[in-house]
């Protein structure tokens, strides 16, 4: 049975490029999920390097994804009609260039959870070994902030009682289904009166979510093992940080930096003060 302690369980998500379109054009999935054929185009190193790049949602040209697996141009257009095929990325013609982008959040999470088992690659430079402590103090899950700034954030949003629910901890011996690297099921947070003034302080508008996406969920994340804000309101927090010039991207992908500002403005405005 569920611990009383999370609230009522949320559906269980089919976390597939099928079930993603099925849910955008809000049908029912009505077929079993074809894994193998799911396993196979991210089985590739090269696509599966692509895969990882534009796991922070941004949507990223051919030539800078060819450059990232270490590929021809040539090479990187066939790699990525196939993923387009399978439903793992879209593209979006602008101008005589085309920009690739993931198919949607669930994506992220079934990569992030492939990593929880896949052996870990060598690191034989020092820049490998920034980029994972990079990835490990702030980076982003698709469209919201993860990592240790990620979990920081939803503690000080707990802490300061703009969200309610739970303390945010991931406790293994005490989860239903909820598991590192995915999506959380066993808690419901709420956001409350107050939290929504504290939001509009920062430029959020609760008001102005995406009416057909969930505005709160969470990730348990793989780095920390803590929750980390995902949803609407994940999104548009994340967003909004951005505009303000608290986080900035780094250089690899979804590698983010939290800004003097962005430390400043913080710990005034939420009490976050991360080491």
């Amino acid at each position: 049975m569920p611990n009383p302690r999370r609230g009522t369980p949320c559906p269980v998500r089919q976390d597939t490029a099928a079930a993603v379109v099925a849910r955008r054009e809000g049908e029912p999935l009505k077929h079993q999920t074809d894994i193998a054929r799911a396993a196979s185009l991210i089985a590739d190193p090269s696509r599966a390097r692509m895969l990882k790049c534009l796991s922070d949602g941004r949507a990223l040209p051919a030539s800078a994804l060819a450059g990232e697996a270490g590929v021809g141009a040539a090479t990187a257009s066939v790699h990525l009609a196939k993923l387009v095929e399978g439903g793992f990325v879209t593209v979006e013609p602008q101008g005589r260039h085309r920009y690739y982008r993931l198919a949607g959040p669930d994506l992220t999470a079934a990569l992030e959870a492939l990593a929880l088992i896949a052996p870990p690659l060598p690191i034989t430079s020092l820049k490998q070994s920034n980029r994972t402590n990079a990835l490990h103090r702030s980076r982003t899950c698709y469209d919201h902030l993860a990592g240790q700034l990620g979990v920081g954030l939803m503690r000080a949003l707990l802490e300061r009682s703009v969200l309610t629910g739970y303390d945010g901890i991931h406790r293994p011996e005490e989860a239903v289904r909820d598991r590192p690297s995915s999506y959380g099921h066993d808690i419901r947070y709420e956001l409350t009166d107050s939290g929504r003034r504290q939001l509009a302080e920062l430029g959020v508008d609760t008001e102005r979510l995406p009416p057909r996406r969930p505005a709160i969920r969470y990730c348990v994340d793989w780095s920390e093992h803590q929750h980390h804000l995902a949803g609407g309101l994940g999104a548009a927090l994340t967003s909004r940080l951005f505009q303000r010039g608290w986080v900035r991207w780094g250089a690899g992908p979804r590698v983010v930096h939290l800004t003097d500002s962005g430390a400043a403005g913080l710990e005034r405005s939420l009490g976050l003060v991360l080491a």
